[in-house]
């Protein structure tokens, strides 16, 4: 299938993950993605955890796929000379180097849109681009951290924990994509680019901001909870015969579904329970009935009679769990990567039907300098 960004050009200065991500979507997405990396070792994701396949780990895989790989000493007269080549034909750069790298080689927002005003400059911080902490750099956990996203994870009485994925790098890249998106669309009636920035900080806040805006108007911050939801119940894990089971009753109306499949239908005619709002004020005393009627059959045969009454429940899975259920496989998540032995999971988007697959495997090390008419990358 040919990608909805074939004709695109982005350039990218990435590292690791947040800019790489980026990059891996547009990859996916049919634009092509030339990745400049250093002459010494290249991205440092590369070394991102054991050899995995070509000398490179597995995480330098997931987000490098479809790219190209020109390796360039940007500290030399000519690595600039070959940079400015290839951003001239370039709409796009990203880049999620430390902030005062680019100002250092006078690769910066201002300098490159004044010298190619077509170009869509865009580019991920650790804390923003503004503020006292604009020039430090930072990682996954320490923005987690930092934002006060990890203290909203885990129950009441856990210690504040980081999120599993790393929700701040990939959300940073793919808040970069939708803003170059608008920015190309903009262009196109303008004939201008120009700067857009966003950072994992910035991140961080928009995801937490259901929690922060409650702190903010209400004076207080819902309470922790590990599987729940600070505004409904029941809406949270419970124990069955055999294991965990999520149910989640978003209303009163499922919440009579509920009761009459638990043959508790006294519920609903308990003035505690009538409403989602009382039960809010008398969980404790729902749940006492609750968890213990739950324990008397099995996962399996809870998710049978609540899918029958249209109750929303799922098993609590772990990942080979959930990769080995019909609904999963029936998504076509895992694309095969071209001339290699092994799949990835491709974007979660479908065009007209289809899912973008992945183009190319993720490259060697300057493996296309030839290609765009640079000599051979050669570390010094």
């Amino acid at each position: 299938m040919t990608g909805p960004l074939e004709g695109v050009t982005v350039v990218e200065l990435g590292q690791v993950l947040a800019g790489p991500f980026a990059g891996a979507i547009f990859a996916d997405l049919g634009a092509e993605v030339i990745k400049i990396e250093r002459l010494e070792g290249g991205d440092d994701g590369r070394r991102m955890g054991a050899e995995f396949r070509q000398g490179d780990a597995l995480n330098f895989h997931v987000f490098n796929r479809g790219k190209r790989s020109v390796a360039l000493d940007l500290r030399s007269r000519e690595g600039l000379e070959a940079f400015e080549t290839l951003v001239a034909r370039a709409d796009v750069l990203i880049h999620n180097l430390r902030p005062d790298v680019p100002k250092a080689l006078g690769l910066d927002g201002p300098s490159l849109c004044a010298r190619h005003p077509r170009l869509i400059y865009g580019e991920i911080s650790a804390f923003g681009h503004r503020g006292p902490m604009a020039l430090r750099p930072g990682y996954e956990p320490l923005i987690q951290a930092f934002s006060g996203l990890s203290s909203l994870n885990g129950g009441p009485d856990d210690p504040p924990l980081r999120a599993g994925a790393s929700i701040c790098d990939q959300g940073s890249g793919m808040w970069l994509v939708i803003g170059v998106l608008s920015m190309l669309h903009r262009r196109a009636q303008t004939g201008r680019g120009g700067l857009l920035q966003t950072s994992l900080l910035e991140t961080a806040l928009a995801w937490s901001a259901q929690k922060s805006d409650a702190f903010l108007n209400e004076g207080h911050l819902p309470q922790r909870h590990r599987s729940g939801h600070p505004g409904f119940v029941p809406y949270e894990a419970f124990e069955t015969a055999d294991g965990p089971l999520l149910v989640c009753c978003g209303n009163d109306r499922l919440f009579a579904k509920l009761a009459r499949v638990l043959g508790c239908s006294q519920w609903l005619e308990d003035p505690r329970f009538m409403s989602n709002r009382a039960r809010l004020q008398n969980k404790a005393a729902l749940l006492a009935d609750l968890e213990p009627a739950l324990r008397k059959r099995s996962r399996a045969a809870w998710v049978a009679l609540f899918e029958a009454e249209g109750v929303p429940c799922a098993p609590i899975h772990d990942v080979p769990e959930a990769l080995a259920t019909p609904q999963v496989k029936a998504q076509d998540m895992l694309a095969p990567v071209p001339g290699q032995d092994f799949c990835l999971t491709a974007l979660p988007l479908s065009f007209d039907g289809a899912r973008p697959g992945i183009s190319a495997p993720a490259p060697r090390l300057g493996e296309h300098n030839a290609l765009y008419g640079l000599a051979a990358a050669k570390a010094s």
